[in-house]
């Protein structure tokens, strides 16, 4: 399991929201991260708070740390994209949000996804060639976006762990913590956009 290494400055995790989120997907392995020491930042197009969900009922309000017009990837190590139908079909139209995605995994940074999240992923052109799991009714549209999906409750391609929804949040803290580890060790082997062969838009 990931933890900070003595002398080392805390690991920084954006975590990327709009309203409409699957509240666990974002506390869970929130709660998992600062556990170990990370730090984690809200950060949303939404200005004040976010609104989290508990399946189809209004959950609790969050705090947004970093407004995402102001939210540079490169000052984080990793980014956890939570779930929630609502949270998952607003990012993927932002502009901010897909570069902020793409800047992510063009360094190789580690990116976490739950659920309905990978659409995001999806709409920013990442997931030709990468292998992934997610809610079952994103299959038809990471294959076609030339993913590889597997129904399997954590998947580990890469700089990407996706898994599929919140009883799956054990095993995905586990693997998410431990990439984390990988990056800290410099042992992380991140997909690069130019060995998927494909090209990252602006």
């Amino acid at each position: 399991m990931a933890s900070q290494t003595p002398g080392q400055p805390p690991m920084k995790v954006a975590i990327l929201v709009s309203d409409g989120f699957e509240q666990t997907e974002l506390t869970g392995p929130r709660d998992a991260l600062r556990q170990h020491g990370c730090d984690t930042l809200i950060v949303s197009p939404n200005p004040g708070k976010v609104q989290g969900f508990r399946h189809h009922d209004k959950g609790e309000q969050f705090d947004v740390d970093l407004p995402l017009a102001q939210a540079n990837a490169q000052d984080f190590d990793a980014v956890l994209l939570p779930g929630g139908v609502i949270n998952g079909d607003q990012l993927r139209t932002i502009p901010e949000a897909l570069r902020f995605v793409r800047d992510m995994d063009d360094d190789g940074k580690p990116i976490f996804v739950i659920c309905h999240g990978g659409w995001l992923l999806v709409s920013a052109g990442l997931v030709d060639g990468r292998t992934m799991t997610s809610w079952p009714t994103l299959r038809d549209d990471i294959i076609n976006a030339g993913g590889d999906w597997i129904d399997s409750e954590t998947v580990v391609d890469g700089n990407w762990v996706s898994s599929r929804k919140p009883d799956d949040i054990p095993a995905f803290n586990h693997q998410m913590l431990d990439l984390l580890q990988q990056k800290q060790a410099g042992t992380l082997q991140a997909r690069r956009a130019d060995q998927r062969g494909m090209g990252l838009a602006g």
